[in-house]
Order: structure tokens, then sequence, then C-alpha cells
């Protein structure tokens, strides 16, 4: 029963992730003294989704993905040279106000990790390449993603922005967890009970996105009602950005040789962004920027719905694969 049921959970996961959203924003419209305390709990919860996530990366294939050098190429490429490019551009349109710059900039500028694995599963590409490849993108954006804002928006804004919360994330949400699911990996291959839970949070994947989902929206939802007017000027954007880079990451992929189940994760690599573990960084930015982190949210939930488009369109643009990549069950 409990297999069945997971089967089901990852065959409607996109409609459970809508779902998600629409009663996260009914809970936090009602219910808007609940906003502190929900916000409080993104990071744990968000830490026991990477958590869960992590464990399905092959650690022991790790070196053998990174040895795929056009592949990794072509992501890396595509995050930290075209993307960058792209999102200068776009980012011009807001320029003038600096809580929208500062948040486009911080949420478009990094690349995700987490849903974008679920994402590329459902079009039929090789997710596990995506798995793989988190650790190299999420260490490659906090590397990157100072150095991005520092020339985009000048030093003097940039002072304004306190380092301590990308350390706390790049600990806390990404180091400790990957650290723990490599141990968990370690364990499993040795005791049964290990493997048992393992494969338990493996299979929770569908309801710990759909609580982070929840969550997030839920804390932030009065807040992008109230800032509706100013939010509305970087939705163009982030639907330019997402109908700019699938072209994009098709051509480089196309330009790299890649499979189609590759292409598609590179694809899928290239379009969409890290606003859940941003978020936090954007919770931190002070009193004067405290519109970026309503920012952040927005655009994911423009790029959710842009997803659910991708699905559906990627396979007809690509050839399918000969065995497509697992998801994260």
């Amino acid at each position: 029963m409990q297999t069945r049921l997971v089967a089901r959970m990852e065959q409607h996961q996109v409609g459970l992730y809508l779902l998600a959203l629409a009663a996260g924003g009914i809970i936090g419209w009602l219910a808007p003294a609940a906003a502190d305390p929900l916000q409080r709990s993104i990071n744990p919860a968000l830490g026991l989704l990477l958590f869960a996530t992590f464990l399905g990366i092959p650690f022991a294939r790790i070196g053998r993905a990174v040895r795929d050098g056009r592949f990794m190429a072509t992501v890396l490429v595509l995050n930290f040279l075209v993307v960058p490019l792209v999102v200068y551009a776009l980012s011009r349109f807001v320029a003038g106000e600096q809580a929208l710059l500062v948040g486009v900039l911080l949420v478009l500028l990094a690349p995700c990790i987490d849903y974008v694995i679920v994402f590329t599963g459902l079009a039929g590409g090789s997710s596990d390449r995506l798995l793989a490849a988190a650790p190299v993108l999420m260490l490659a954006q906090m590397l990157f993603l100072p150095l991005f804002l520092l020339l985009f928006i000048g030093p003097d804004l940039v002072s304004l922005i306190d380092p301590a919360p990308f350390l706390e994330a790049l600990i806390g949400l990404i180091a400790v967890p990957l650290a723990a699911a490599a141990l968990v990996q370690r364990l499993a291959r040795r005791w049964s009970a290990a493997r048992r839970r393992m494969a338990l949070l493996q299979d929770l994947m569908v309801p710990l996105m759909m609580l982070v989902l929840a969550v997030v929206v839920a804390s932030q939802i009065v807040g992008v009602g109230r800032e509706l007017g100013a939010l509305l000027a970087v939705v163009p954007v982030y639907v330019a950005f997402l109908a700019v880079m699938v072209p994009l990451g098709l051509l480089a992929a196309r330009t790299a040789g890649l499979d189609p189940g590759s292409s598609t994760a590179a694809v899928f690599s290239g379009a969409t962004r890290n606003s859940l573990v941003v978020l936090p960084l954007a919770l931190a930015l002070p009193d004067s920027l405290a519109l970026v982190p309503l920012v952040v949210v927005t655009q994911t939930l423009v790029e959710l719905i842009g997803m659910v488009a991708c699905v559906r369109i990627l396979p007809r643009l690509l050839p399918a694969p000969a065995s497509p990549g697992p998801g994260l069950a």
C-alpha cells in the first residue's frame, strides 16, 4: 500500500505542488499572525528537504559524474556565464528600485538544486546527473554569487548585505545535510535499519516539498498581497528569463553534443532557480531591503507554473531518451 501511495504521489506531484501553493496562500491569508512562526520554520523544513534530496545523490558515482566533462561543462557555462549575462540585461528593467534589483539578482543568479531534479525526471531527463552535480552547483553559486552582486549593484549596496547568512546557509542547509546524507548512505550499506530509514525519507520527498512550498507561501502571502503593485514589475522579468533560457539551454546542449536526457537536464538547470535556498538570505537583509524576500517568493510562483509548461513542451522539442533518468524516489 505504501509503495502504491508513493507511486501515485510521484505521478501527480506537479498537481500536488500547486495544491500546496494554494493551501499555503489560503492559510497565510486567513491567519496572518502565523506568518512569523512559519517564517522561522522555513530553514528547518528546507534543511530536511535538502537532506532527503541529498540522500538520492549517488555519492559513489560523483567522481564519474564530474568526469562527464561535456555535461558538467555545459551546466557550469549555462549557470555561471550565460545566465549572468541574461540576468544583467533583464535586471536593467528594475534597476531604478534597489529592493527589486537585489531580489531579482539574488534569485536569478543562483541555480536550483532541489525541485529541478523532480521536474527533470518528469520530463524524461537525466535527473541522476543533476543529483550528482548538485553539490558542485551549490558550492559554485556560494562562491560566485557575492562576486556577481558586487559587479552588478556595486560595493555600496553590497555592503548592506550581511555575509553571515550566506555562511550559515552553506553550513546549515548544504554542508550538514550533505555530510549527513553521505553518512547515512555509508551506514545503509552495512545496516538494514539505516536502509529502511533512508528509503522512508526518500518516499517522503513529495510531502516534504509540499510542506516547504506551503510554509514559504503561507509566511509571505500577506506581504505579497500588500506589495502586489510593486511586485508586478518583476513578473515580466521572470517570465522573460524562462523564455530566454529554455532556447539558450537547448542551443548549449546541442552545441555540446549532449544526448536527449542530458540535454533536458541541462535546460532545466539553466532555467530553474534556487529560490528556496536564497530565501533565508533574503530574510536576513536590513529593513531598507524588506521587499527582497517577497521578490524571491514571486519568482517561485512564476517559475513553478513555467516548470509545469516545460515538462509538457521539452519532450516535444527533444527526442525521447533511450532510458529516462530516475526521479527522486
